[in-house]
């Protein structure tokens, strides 16, 4: 299904690999870009896999933007993290709420000195 509002084709993919537990989405992508003939790989976005009962099959959600901005601009931020569009997070989430706690019980010079660190 063609979507020009996003920018993308969607589709909805079964995949048989029999004698092996799943298919690599590396894989997968290099695969899609042939047949549907997209110069640029990382503008096949794969999701959602999930392995019939007894293998041998998996579904999933596949879909295929125009050019890298419009994926930039509708994919999540996780996805575009496991294909390494985006930049990893750094630091915890308790380290960052430890941090904005401290803060609070500070005041002055002694804040201002805790925040460039």
């Amino acid at each position: 299904m063609v979507n020009p509002l996003l920018n993308r084709k969607q589709m909805i993919i079964d995949v048989k690999h029999p004698n092996i537990a799943n298919v690599s989405k590396a894989d997968l992508r290099k695969k899609i870009c042939l047949e549907q003939k997209v110069k640029n790989s990382n503008c096949v976005s794969l999701f959602g896999f999930r392995t019939h009962f007894g293998g041998g099959k998996s579904t999933g959600f596949c879909l295929i933007y125009d050019n890298e901005e419009a994926l930039k601009k509708y994919e999540p931020k996780f996805r575009l993290r496991r294909i390494g569009l985006c930049a990893e997070k750094v630091g915890s989430s308790k380290a960052k709420k430890e941090k904005k706690n401290k803060m609070k019980k500070l005041r002055g010079k002694k804040k201002r000195e805790a925040k460039q660190q």
